[in-house]
């Protein structure tokens, strides 16, 4: 029996519809994201500024505008403020989840559902409510966590204290607060891998006198390393591009002191109204960023021909 090759028409009609299906979806993701992407490379080789917001005149200026933000000492101080703080916020919500992920192992059934609660709350709690609730708990004169600091008569009188006001403690009150937003989808998703360690290893393990650190260090850790790294390199992606966080509490200062590139580009365009150079150096972020997801993609292939 012979088989008869597939004709156009009917390959058409296997295709067709789930490329159909998928044309409203592709629309709209083009409109929201490919548009705006078109215009801001577009914007960031020329010198758009406030004038051209109400005349339209604008001219090309090519790449001199990348050559003056590369020779400006501070986008180089708001990068490199990017790259150590996103690194402060990674390892602290990779070390703080795991340990969290690990600790509700030990829990029993109805507290660990309690704790999968609390945590799914805090994640889902959006970043600008949070940031706004934070604000309140760190005002000086009345904020909760100044009274509570000034009650552990170690800090001296801490009620009048600005956070805000000093470089030091609104980049902790920064970090905290994107952490504790962090640590719930890395905890609830190495909680998840670490109940897939077979519990055979674990008790061949103890069988062999090993304590329970090296335990935690020889066998669950190796089981972990793929999904450590995963959650990793989607916190760098996110943590580099922190902005909400950052512009509600301190707005980026004192002085500039806590701009990330973010918050730096954001006041170069939006504030200082220079919309040409703002462009460009949301370029060179989503250029970084590309270079980063880049990562993230090549190892989801791996892994992806490693399970064939």
């Amino acid at each position: 029996m012979t088989t008869r090759p597939r004709t156009g028409r009917a390959f058409a009609e296997r295709r067709l519809p789930p490329v159909l299906l998928m044309a409203p979806a592709g629309l709209v993701l083009a409109a929201v994201t490919f548009v705006p992407l078109v215009v801001m490379v577009f914007m960031a080789f020329t010198d758009y500024d406030q004038r051209s917001l109400f005349t339209g005149e604008f001219s090309f200026v090519g790449v001199q505008q990348f050559a003056d933000i590369l020779t400006d000492g501070d986008f180089w101080a708001a990068f490199f403020r990017t790259i150590w703080f996103t690194a402060a916020l990674v390892i602290g919500s990779i070390v703080i989840g795991v340990a969290i992920s690990h600790l509700m192992t030990k829990l029993g059934g109805g507290m660990r559902t309690v704790v999968t609660v609390v945590l799914v709350f805090a994640w889902a709690m959006p970043n600008v409510a949070a940031s706004l609730v934070w604000n309140w708990m760190f005002q000086p004169g009345y904020g909760v966590v100044n009274w509570l600091l000034t009650q552990l008569r170690v800090f001296g009188d801490m009620t009048a204290t600005d956070w805000g006001a000093n470089t030091g403690l609104a980049f902790t009150s920064i970090w905290l607060l994107v952490v504790w937003q962090a640590v719930p989808f890395i905890a609830l998703t190495t909680y998840a891998a670490e109940t897939q360690v077979g519990p055979e290893y674990i008790e061949a393990a103890r069988l062999d006198g090993a304590s329970e650190p090296r335990i935690y260090r020889t066998v669950t850790l190796p089981f972990l390393k793929p999904t450590i790294l995963l959650v990793t390199i989607l916190s760098v992606i996110w943590d580099f591009n922190v902005f909400n966080q950052i512009w509600l509490v301190s707005k980026g200062g004192p002085d500039g002191s806590t701009s990330t590139l973010g918050v730096f580009t954001y006041i170069t365009a939006f504030v200082g109204l220079d919309l040409g150079t703002g462009a460009a150096l949301a370029l060179i972020t989503a250029l970084l960023l590309a270079a980063i997801t880049s990562v993230y993609i090549r190892h989801l292939i791996r892994s992806g021909e490693d399970d064939l």
